[in-house]
């Protein structure tokens, strides 16, 4: 599939417009690049377009702001441009009156991109962005050309996802870590595994984007919420796209074997296992993520 413009791609792009439930603002964010906001159902998203090239859409995992994405988009390079947002409750994105499950979250996600102007769009998820990826290619598979899944799985544990670590799972349950810089550093080597096992600067380095703009806990809660029951399961193979499956091999919140399952059961897909990679390799381990990505983004 060809990139195309928000027209290209179907009808429902001019209707969303039409009824008002998609406006957008301009705002400038010299860290991330040119940053606006727009409104879905009844959300204020933030939004950062950085670089010039292919899109690529990027959706972060549970509680992540955009910030974060920084180390990942530096060693992507030049010639891609990247679409980062902040989920409704998280980082300056207002959020949901009422929670939505998984289908309400990828709607709003594919209302957003044909708000901003695309078409076809690759999308790039990690964790739970890497489940609402899943999500997006199964309501909208003409918005995508190239999927790339990290550290996630085809369903919640018991309906198809296999679980991690009980310790760094109890832990997932409450956003203290994005408001608690002492006990974030204090959980990480056990939470996410991985280099932040070996080298407490990489937690440095990521504690300022993760505590200077964090999660309301309301909207943690609908991130949590939303997932709840989810599975992917029965339609995996069903998706047709060209699929990058990044897995690391010390990850204590999506085991290694959530990769081969998707790898396997979806029809195109190739497995990149990132050694020593814990659940944060994308950041930690950016220079070997970004070039698998970028290879078979080329291919």
């Amino acid at each position: 599939m060809d990139y195309g413009s928000a027209a290209s791609i179907g009808a429902s792009v001019p209707a969303v417009l039409e009824d008002d439930q998609t406006q957008m603002s301009a705002t400038m964010d010299s860290q991330t690049g040119r940053a606006r906001f727009v409104e879905v159902d009844g959300v204020r998203i933030r939004v950062a377009v950085r670089g010039a090239g292919p899109p690529l859409l990027l959706i972060m995992g549970l509680g992540g702001n955009l910030e974060m994405w920084e180390p990942f988009q530096r060693a992507l390079g030049p010639g891609i441009e990247t679409i980062a947002f902040d989920a409704p409750g998280v980082g300056s994105s207002t959020g949901w009156s009422r929670p939505r499950r998984m289908g309400g979250l990828a709607r709003a996600v594919d209302r957003m991109v044909a708000a901003l102007g695309y078409g076809a769009v690759d999308v790039l998820g990690v964790s739970l962005g890497g489940a609402l990826a899943q999500e997006l290619a199964k309501q909208r598979p003409e918005r995508i050309r190239r999927l790339v899944l990290a550290a996630t799985a085809p369903g919640v544990p018991g309906l198809g996802g296999v679980p991690g670590n009980p310790r760094a799972m109890l832990t997932l349950a409450t956003p203290r870590r994005y408001h608690d810089e002492e006990y974030f550093r204090r959980v990480a080597p056990t939470l996410y595994g991985g280099a932040s096992r070996r080298d407490g600067g990489l937690i440095e380095q990521q504690a300022h984007a993760r505590l200077g703009n964090p999660p309301t806990w309301r909207g943690y809660a609908a991130q949590l919420y939303a997932i709840q029951g989810w599975t992917m399961l029965p339609w995996l193979r069903l998706l047709h796209h060209d699929t990058l499956v990044l897995a690391g091999d010390d990850d204590p919140i999506v085991p290694l074997v959530n990769g081969k399952i998707l790898a396997r059961l979806l029809p195109n897909a190739t497995l990149h296992v990132v050694r020593g990679g814990g659940h944060l390799f994308l950041l930690e381990q950016a220079e070997e993520s970004a070039a698998a990505v970028r290879a078979f983004l080329d291919g």
